[in-house]
């Protein structure tokens, strides 16, 4: 495993460890909250954090896998454990978000009350100041790893603020203002929060899963950084694809067709080495052609207006 490789594992292992421990912590304090308040609200938040727990075990679990070396059986290596990782926190929220909106339509029609808000409300503004802690700290792992199961576990963390703060103001309404319809209404928005939450988040996994072509900012900073090597006379089937912190991509090149085989593997070994320095770890697969070679219809990988990428004057 490449050291940058092992960097990022280390950076997910650790951010993993920190949501499962807030989970934990997060828990206990509500557990007794919602002992203490019957608040749907804070069952609801209680739930969710239960559900913080299950997902961020997975997430654990998923970053573990990710980082093992690609072996005999894995050649691409395992990186796509992290968006299997992220699809299953996303049916956790998706089924804490439907037990939360059961709980408040029973609470609805009960009309019950709730107790002793005073509970509530300290757990959940220690919870938010909990929550914006781990935020910050999952924020500078993405920035320094692009873990697609860490962006979704913060997703379902930034999630709690809004929760919280929920539960606050529903826990004020209902037994200070005397509007005692709050608490279940507010565990409604939470549920259909936590839904949308969970639409959102499947997005990333699914495109690492289907293999979905790299942004095309990414893309053409890529091209551009390919290029720059004088002997590169064009370039052609650019394809790229993510698994989990790993990036992948292949693409043909263009060379005078007079040129030795030793010579044409310098320039490749050239071309990813000026590679390295901005796409680190990226597995990079050069094929070369003759310059002016188009592929004939035929062949596997054809050339089309999409996949023709020419060098700038």
């Amino acid at each position: 495993m490449s050291d940058s490789h092992q960097q990022r594992s280390t950076l997910t292992a650790r951010a993993a460890l920190a949501s499962v421990a807030m989970a934990v912590f997060l828990l206990v304090l509500k557990i007794y909250a919602a002992i203490e308040t019957g608040s749907v609200a804070m069952l609801g938040s209680l739930a969710d954090t239960g559900l913080d727990l299950l997902a961020s075990l997975v997430t654990l679990f998923a970053v573990r896998v990710a980082a093992v070396p690609a072996d005999r059986e894995h050649r691409f290596g395992h990186g796509k454990a992290e968006a299997l990782g992220a699809l299953a926190q996303i049916v956790l929220i998706s089924i804490s978000a439907i037990v939360i909106g059961w709980r408040a339509v029973e609470r609805l029609l009960s009309g019950a009350a709730t107790d002793r808000a005073e509970y509530g409300i300290a757990v959940s503004i220690v919870a938010f100041a909990a929550t914006l802690a781990l935020l910050a700290y999952q924020r500078s792992i993405i920035r320094r790893t692009g873990s697609v199961a860490i962006r979704t576990d913060h997703v379902h963390y930034q999630s709690d603020l809004l929760l919280n703060l929920s539960v606050i103001a529903a826990l004020v309404l209902d037994q200070y203002l005397g509007f005692t319809g709050a608490d279940p209404l507010f565990g409604l928005g939470i549920a259909a929060w936590l839904m949308w939450g969970a639409w959102r988040a499947s997005s990333q996994a699914l495109d690492q899963l289907m293999d979905r072509e790299w942004p095309e900012e990414k893309r053409q900073r890529f091209l551009g950084l390919a290029a720059r090597h004088p002997e590169a006379r064009g370039i052609h089937d650019l394809r790229t694809r993510s698994s989990g912190t790993h990036d992948f991509a292949q693409f043909h090149i263009w060379i005078d067709p007079h040129m030795t085989v030793e010579a044409a593997h310098e320039v490749v070994e050239a071309i990813e080495s000026s590679l390295a320095g901005d796409f680190p770890g990226c597995e990079v697969l050069i094929h070369l052609d003759p310059e002016g070679q188009v592929d004939h219809p035929g062949n596997v990988l054809q050339e089309t207006d999409e996949t023709r990428e020419t060098i700038p004057e």
